[in-house]
């Protein structure tokens, strides 16, 4: 299979109707699609159809036991993926769609076990990127879609890693310019007795409760799952997001950090703030320490330029667990194995 991209939008930033409709008559006709969204981008099917949903998993190699999300581009259209739209959920909507906010709801008779793993509910997000919601428009079906990469490796935020990841596995991608957020959509069930944040992301547990009040979050966002427990969302799974290097996650202070790396192998390679990497031999930088956004935005990325670089060892700084920290730290961890040592408890 050829795989092409597509210019999403033109010179003038405005949405590219030819390559849109490419992309959806595709869709209607159950291939696969790599899109842009703001978050990350996106491998989509027409969620409707367990077959375009297979190849899903096929091109990824996910396992099947990994739920999807159901992308939508109007409020109105939730009504036919869900038993019931409960006031919370309005509240949400109101509050953070289009956004990277994707809410667990019980699912309609018309989702497909293969997307929701079997389970009894479905995930549903809005995006805020123009040509997700332009495709999903023209596709007229809404759109199962994990981030577009090899199952496990880091999500990709621009079409050219789309590409490395999947050429030959999907016949188009849509090139809609850098993900804004960087790391995927925060995930909140409305399954459970008082909202749980199941996965963190750009829409922080701290705007969610000024929304609905109490919101817990789920011990899976900072620990992994217990043996045989069932993921209830996209970016549970024990290893995740993960480069081919060995990570370890370093909390402590930049002198704590910089004598602890000083006793390693000298080839290893550091995953630092930026403007630390002036200390080290062998350093990727991925965002300012004062920035949870910017760290949010380059994380990823930074994952891919150490597979680029060769790194087989890596020591990483560790972020913050506040705003949207969280959900850098969620990557991390998964990245990282849960390997984690913690130098301000000695």
């Amino acid at each position: 299979m050829q795989t092409e991209i597509l210019p999403a939008l033109t010179g003038d930033n405005e949405l590219n109707t030819e390559s849109i409709d490419r992309a959806a008559a595709l869709l209607r006709v159950g291939e696969v699609v790599g899109i842009p969204t703001e978050t990350v981008y996106g491998l989509a099917a027409n969620a409707f159809d367990e077959k375009a949903v297979a190849k899903i998993f096929k091109a990824k190699g996910r396992p099947q036991d990994n739920p999807l999300i159901v992308h939508i581009s109007a409020f109105e259209e939730i009504r036919e993926l869900v038993s019931a739209v409960p006031e919370a959920a309005k509240k949400l909507a109101d509050a953070f769609w289009p956004g990277p906010l994707t809410i667990i709801l019980p699912k309609s008779s018309r989702i497909p076990d293969a997307v929701s793993a079997g389970l009894p509910s479905v995930a549903v997000r809005m995006p805020s990127h123009s040509v997700a919601r332009a495709v999903i428009a023209r596709a007229g079906v809404p759109l199962a879609a994990p981030s577009a990469n090899l199952s496990g490796s880091p999500s990709p935020t621009n079409a050219k890693t789309v590409f490395d990841d999947m050429q030959g596995r999907i016949p188009l991608i849509l090139d809609g310019g850098g993900s804004r957020v960087g790391v995927e959509s925060t995930v909140i069930t409305l399954c459970t007795e008082v909202p749980r944040v199941l996965r963190p992301g750009g829409v922080t547990v701290e705007q969610l409760r000024a929304v609905l009040g109490a919101v817990e979050v789920d011990d899976a966002v900072l620990h992994q799952l217990k043996a045989g427990e069932k993921a209830a969302s996209p970016g549970m799974k024990y290893k995740h997001y993960a480069p081919r290097a060995d990570i370890t996650i370093v909390r402590g202070s930049l002198a704590q950090f910089r004598q602890y790396v000083a006793e390693q192998a000298a080839d290893a390679f550091v995953l630092c703030f930026a403007g630390e990497e002036r200390y080290f031999p062998h350093a990727v930088p991925y965002g300012a320490a004062e920035s949870d956004s910017e760290q949010a935005n380059r994380l990823f990325d930074a994952l891919r330029e150490l597979d680029a670089l060769g790194a087989k060892t890596v020591y990483a700084r560790c972020p913050s667990l506040d705003g949207v920290g969280l959900a850098v730290y969620n990557r991390l961890i998964r990245a990282a194995g849960f390997h984690l040592i913690d130098l301000t408890e000695e």
